[in-house]
C-alpha cells in the first residue's frame, strides 16, 4: 500500500492520467465510468485507440441521454442497498468514478455496490473532495440553493452540461487510519492513497487565495490526514490476478500492493 500526500492540481486535472496510468499498467480491457453520465471521462479516441470495452454508469437517465452515443450506458442507482446488478452487466477489470463519491448519502453501501461490479483482481479507483476542507464543509452544512449560489459565484460553469447535485461526503476523508480500515473490512486491499492539500474555490479573491495556498504548502509539510481537499484512492478486489505490472515495470504476485507513479502536483 502506498500512502501519499501532494497540492493539488486546480479541479483535480490530474485524475486523468493517474487513471490512465492504472489502464495501462494493469492492462484493464473491461471499464466502467461510474457517475459519468453527461461527461464520461474517457474520450472516444482513447476507448477505440486501446479497444476498450466502456460503459457508462449514472442513476440519472437525462444525463445520459447527454453523453457520446457510442457508449454503452447503464442506468442505475449505485447507492442502493439493495443494488445487484444484472444480467446484461459484464464483471469490469477496472471502474473509476470522479466526483461522484461525495453524492452518494451512504459511503459503505456505495463501496460494497461497487465491489460487486469488479471481476476477481479488478481495481477501483475513486477521485472525490473530502472532509473537513472548509469549502466542503461549507457546502455539506448549508442549504442546498444557499451552496448553489456559491457555487454559481465562486466557479461559474455550464449548468446544463455540469448540473449541481446534493452533497453528502460520506466517506470522503484523506487516508486515515479509519478510513483505510473502512475499506479494508469491505473486503477490499488498498493499493494507493493520494491526500491532496488546497482548493481553487477562492482564486477569485487574491487575498485569500495567497493565503491558501500558503496554508496548503504547511499542511503539505506536516500533513494531517483529515485536513486534505481532495483524495485518490485504488482499491483492489482481491482474486485470482496471476501478475500485475507496476509503473517501473517490476512485476507482483497477485495480491501484493501496486504502486503506479503518477504526475507531481
Amino acid at each position: 500500500m502506498t500512502v501519499s500526500f501532494a497540492l493539488s492540481a486546480p479541479r483535480c486535472d490530474d485524475f486523468p492520467a493517474f487513471l490512465e496510468a492504472w489502464i495501462e499498467h494493469t492492462g484493464a480491457a473491461c471499464i466502467a465510468d461510474l457517475g459519468g453520465g453527461a461527461n464520461p471521462l474517457l474520450s472516444p479516441g482513447f476507448v477505440a485507440r486501446r479497444q476498450l470495452d466502456y460503459t457508462v454508469i449514472d442513476i440519472a437517465p437525462a444525463e445520459l441521454d447527454k453523453g457520446p452515443r457510442q457508449f454503452r450506458k447503464l442506468c442505475a442507482d449505485l447507492g442502493a442497498r439493495d443494488f445487484a446488478g444484472g444480467e446484461e452487466w459484464p464483471q469490469f477489470d477496472l471502474v473509476f468514478s470522479r466526483m461522484l463519491a461525495e453524492h452518494v448519502p451512504c459511503g459503505r453501501t456505495f463501496h460494497r455496490n461497487v465491489r460487486r461490479l469488479l471481476a476477481p483482481g479488478g481495481v477501483a479507483l475513486h477521485c472525490f473532495p473530502t472532509l473537513y476542507s472548509l469549502p466542503f464543509v461549507l457546502n455539506k452544512l448549508s442549504a442546498e440553493g444557499l451552496s448553489d449560489w456559491l457555487l454559481r459565484r465562486l466557479q461559474p460553469r455550464d449548468r446544463f452540461q455540469y448540473g449541481k447535485f446534493p452533497a453528502y461526503y460520506s466517506w470522503c476523508r484523506g487516508p486515515s487510519r479509519r478510513q483505510l480500515q473502512r475499506f479494508a473490512r469491505l473486503g477490499y486491499e488498498v493499493l494507493e492513497y493520494r491526500g491532496y492539500f488546497g482548493h481553487p474555490y477562492f482564486e477569485a479573491f487574491p487575498a485569500l487565495d495567497r493565503l491558501e495556498r500558503r496554508m496548503a504548502t504547511r499542511l503539505l509539510a506536516r500533513p494531517r490526514p483529515l485536513l486534505t481537499s481532495y483524495a485518490f484512492v485504488a482499491l483492489r478486489k482481491p482474486g485470482a490476478v496471476a501478475v500485475a505490472v507496476a509503473a517501473d515495470g517490476a512485476e507482483h504476485a497477485a495480491g501484493a500492493a501496486l504502486a503506479i507513479s503518477g504526475p507531481t502536483a
